[in-house]
This record gives C-alpha cells, structure tokens and sequence, in this order.
C-alpha cells in the first residue's frame, strides 16, 4: 500500500468508529462505564494473581469489594442526603424572602437606570417563582422519562457484568490488540500506548483520590461550620473538582451565599469562605503534586474543552469519555509535534519547484 492508501483507510476507519459511537450513544454508557472500572481495577486483580489467585477469583473478589464498598457508602450518604434535600424543600421559600429583601436596594438601582419600560420586569419573587417551576418540571422530567429509567437501570445491571468479563479477560484483550497492530509500527505504537497508559492512570486514579477527598473534607467542613445543606454542596464540590476550578468556584460562591443569606453576622460567613481557602490550600500544596502529579500532562483548558465539546456531541456518553479521548489525543499530538521539528519539512522548509525555465532553485 501507499502512503496516500495507508492514510486514506485509516481515515477512513476512525470516521466509521465515530459515527458509530454517535449513532449508539445512547446504548454505550453502561459498557464505557464498564471499561473504565474494569481499567480502574486491573492493577488490583494483577496483585491477586501475584498472590496465586486465578484471573476468574481475584477478578470476582476485587468487584465484590468495589461494588460493596460503593453501596455501603451510598447506603451512609443517602441518608443525609435525603434528609438535607427534605430541609431545602422547606426552607427554599424563606431563602427566596430574604433573597428578595436583601436585592431589593440594587434592583430599585437597576429599575431607576432602565426606566419605567423596563421596570416591571424585574420582579424578583415571579422570576425566582418561575425558576423554581422551571426546575421541578426539568427534574420530574428527567427522573420519570422512560429512556432515562432505562439508562439507569443498564447501569445498575449492565455495567458490573461487562466490568466482570472485561476485568477477567483484560490481558487477553491487550495480547488480542497488541497482535492486530501494523508490524511496521508496532514497537512506536506500543510506545505511545505505554505513555497514553500512564497518563491515564496519572489523571483517572491521581485525581478520582484528591476528588473523594476534597468532597469528604468540603462536606465535613461546611457541616462543622453550621451550613445548611452542608453535606451536599460539599460532596458535589468536591466531585465535579476533575474540572479545573469548577468545583472551588462553584461550591465556594454557592456557599458563601446561602451563608450571607443563613447567618446574620459575618463571622459564620468567613469561616465558610475559610473551608474552600483550606482546601484549595491542601490540594494545591499536597493532594495534586503527591496524587496527581506532573507527568499527566494535560492542560485545564484542555481538559475544560474536551468535557464541553463531548457533551455536546454525545451528552453524557461523551462527558464519561472526554478525559481518556483528551489524553490520547494529548499524547498523539506532542508525538505528531516532535517528528515534524525533527523532520526536512521544518528543519528545511519545502524546497521550491522547477520553474519553466527548467532551473532547479539552488
């Protein structure tokens, strides 16, 4: 084959895979799930056959000690959850009074400046009236759909099935892949597997650590403070942390309100401002350099971009893959990027063409 062949099948076969993760987005959630646990675990289930355990048992013992430790510390958090989320369905119209009462200086501002047009329009209570309709019906629109019922319920079953036999036959999966590869450039080609594997154990295992133990600590902080729904603002901060500065901003700008709007002296508020300053502290100082790393290599911006633009394309499919997609592309890239300074074509630029006088150009 050619070059030009070469690249045009390649080409070619990577427009066919994208379309059809486009086209069965819908279905390949609980299997990229699988995937991921089954990547997740296999160092553990490679240290149970160091320990003489069959492929089959360690792979058996090691997801039954996730998944167990996963509802046991569901089966701690709903609880609090429930009963927060039960208190916030109570003292959300309050939040809204004092909301309205203390924007009332800046919207008499705001109306002076529009003018008698614009005026009426900003009625505070009616618009967070209608928001709070806007959300009840967008929830009870998401939980009682029959296609998100469905996604949910391949989750829970599908998903530790295709981790079991995934996670089993893991090795014999790479030695399969690993035969398919163009003889030609198999030895390059498991270099940058080498590289991209590393990079994903780096982000995947580094930061899933600092984002369980932001949440415990934000959680934890914000309840000692006397937060109201202190538990699920700093679970939920804490767990989108993956996203650069998304989880401090977020959850320190939505605490620090409901604070503002909780407590009547600053004291309190400080103090809730305090728990994300230590935090933001303790991961830039300790978690990230000690769990992360530096050898991850991709950019925040990177990683903001990549979550966006595979939402987009495949909704909740594409945000589960946009990290491990984001690294290979990353690695690729800086690949690409090294032969092209040490090729002729930058280190010589194209040589001129013959002109019709039939001169050569040197």
């Amino acid at each position: 084959m050619t070059q030009r062949e070469r690249l045009t099948f390649w080409a070619g076969l990577l427009a066919a895979f994208l379309l059809a993760i486009y086209f069965l987005k819908s279905v390949l959630v609980p299997f990229a799930a699988g995937m991921a646990i089954a990547y997740f675990l296999d160092p553990l289930v490679d240290r149970c056959e160091r320990l003489k355990m069959s492929r089959t048992v360690g792979t058996a013992v090691v997801l039954l000690g996730f998944f167990f430790a996963g509802t046991g510390l569901l089966l701690l958090l709903i609880p609090l959850i429930q009963a927060q989320a039960v208190q916030l369905a109570k003292t959300l119209p309050n939040y809204l009074e004092r909301l309205s009462v203390t924007a009332e200086p800046l919207l008499n501002m705001a109306r002076a400046w529009l003018g008698n047009g614009g005026a009426d329009s900003l009625d505070l209570p009616a618009i967070a009236a209608q928001a709070g309709k806007w959300m009840l019906s967008f929830a009870g629109q998401l939980l009682s759909g029959g296609a998100a019922v469905a996604n949910l319920l391949s989750l829970l079953v599908i998903t530790p099935i295709v981790a079991f036999y995934l996670l089993r036959d893991w090795d014999h999966i790479v030695a399969a892949v690993d035969g398919w590869l163009p003889r030609a450039q198999a030895q390059t080609i498991r270099e940058q597997a080498s590289i991209i594997d590393r990079t994903l154990a780096s982000f995947v295992r580094g930061q899933g650590s600092v984002c369980l133990i932001l949440g415990g600590f934000y959680a934890v902080g914000l309840t000692v403070a006397g937060l109201d729904f202190g538990v699920i603002i700093g679970l939920f901060a804490g767990l989108i942390s993956f996203v650069p500065f998304v989880g401090s901003i977020f959850g320190g700008l939505l605490s620090i309100g409901l604070a503002a709007l909780q407590f009547d002296s600053l004291t309190p508020v400080a103090i809730v401002a305090g728990v994300f300053v230590i935090g933001q502290a303790i991961e830039g100082n300790f978690l990230t350099p000690n769990l992360v790393g530096d050898a991850v290599g991709l950019h925040p911006v990177w990683v903001m971009f990549a979550l966006l633009a595979g939402g987009a394309l495949f909704g909740f499919l594409g945000v589960l893959i946009a990290v491990p997609v984001a690294a290979v592309i990353g690695v690729l890239t800086r690949f690409a990027l090294s032969r092209y300074l040490t090729s002729p074509l930058h280190l010589h630029g194209i040589p001129p063409a013959d002109d019709d006088t039939g001169n050569d150009g040197h």
